[in-house]
């Protein structure tokens, strides 16, 4: 015999209970025969989740399921269904004592964390992360199993983490980075870094471009972290990007077609910028709207069908920006511009300097 005294969690049980009201939903989508996929949940099922407080006789100290179907038959669950009481604490306590000390290691080489794993961020173990793909650049897409609103999560990921200022500015994040580490019309969240040409932009120039009647429009692409991924193969046909979200609105693809038609000139701020302008461009060289991904990837030779100018900063050797920069204003050019930039000590990188190419 055994005995547990138990106290129910009453949060835990609620959103338990919505899971499982999902499953004859979520059955319809499994790639399976039809008779599979008609399973209907026992009445008398007893799903829950609880605190053990207390336990005495023939029983194990962890157990982690208390299953109170007699007898505990499948037949049985078919018609009653499932009967499982899930302990919580006990779950936690197995852990914390055997898992997370091993996953300590674990996140250290980084291949050593695989599909499946969980990660827990926060000194409190607050946050909690599963791993569910890996990416082409060697990283990891998780997803986060979070109760809460999106601004909630926001929130709560943004008090465990901290800007990724590039470590060879600084090791650590400041408060000043803040405020510099984002353009002043920096609108839709999403990249993983700041697009560093858009940091040279005050409100002040563009009063001044305003006063010249020179018009600007706006674009979003999402930078991922395949962008700053160093290029390891000699074929660059061969290297892969990651996708990035991007979204070209109606309103910019009619003033870059219309700019173009008039005979004027397009600038483009930004490699991120020149990926997202040839994604969707037509045959005609006009630009379409487009929301969707682009894992566009510019190399020499390349013909250019929007742009006819490209602010960019001086960017790190070996990089898909700088193979980029070198399509746009020829690989020459570019590496005197560059040997120019090393002599006179100019800044590389997202807080540098930048280049005007025309």
């Amino acid at each position: 015999y055994e005995c547990f005294i138990l106290l129910k969690d009453e949060t835990r049980s609620a959103n338990l209970a919505k899971y499982v009201s999902l499953l004859p939903k979520l059955q319809t989508m499994l790639p399976c025969a039809p008779e599979y996929k008609t399973f209907v949940p026992g009445t008398s099922s007893d799903l829950n989740v609880y605190d053990a407080i207390f336990y005495a006789g023939d029983c194990n100290s962890g157990s982690k399921t208390i299953a109170i179907n007699l007898p505990n038959d499948d037949r049985v669950q078919l018609a009653k269904g499932a009967r499982r009481l899930q302990l919580y604490n006990s779950m936690m306590a197995k852990f914390n004592k055997i898992l997370k000390p091993i996953g300590d290691v674990l996140v250290d080489p980084a291949r050593k964390i695989r599909i499946g794993n969980k990660l827990y961020f926060g000194e409190d173990d607050s946050l909690v992360a599963e791993v569910i793909d890996n990416t082409t650049s060697r990283g990891r897409t998780l997803r986060f199993l979070y109760d809460g609103s999106y601004e909630e999560f926001r929130d709560a990921l943004q008090s465990v983490g901290e800007l990724p200022v590039p470590k060879w500015i600084r090791t650590k994040a400041e408060e000043i980075d803040n405020e510099r580490f984002h353009t002043i019309f920096a609108k839709n969240e999403g990249a993983v870094a700041t697009p560093a040409a858009g940091l040279h932009f005050s409100r002040e120039l563009f009063k001044r471009m305003e006063i010249r009647d020179v018009n600007s429009a706006f674009l979003t692409l999402h930078m991922g972290l395949g962008h700053f991924r160093k290029v390891d193969v000699e074929d660059l046909s061969k290297h892969k990007m990651d996708s990035e979200q991007m979204i070209i609105s109606e309103e910019t693809a009619d003033l870059i077609n219309a700019t173009k038609a008039a005979g004027k000139k397009v600038f483009a701020v930004g490699i991120t910028v020149i990926r997202a302008l040839e994604t969707p461009v037509t045959t005609k060289a006009e630009v379409k709207p487009y929301v969707g991904w682009t894992n566009k990837f510019i190399f020499p030779p390349y013909q250019f069908a929007v742009a006819d100018a490209l602010v960019t900063n001086f960017h790190m050797p070996l990089s898909t920006m700088l193979m980029s920069v070198a399509a746009f204003g020829g690989y020459d050019n570019v590496m005197n511009a560059y040997k120019v930039a090393l002599k006179e000590g100019y800044q590389f990188g997202t807080y540098g300097d930048a280049m005007l190419i025309i």
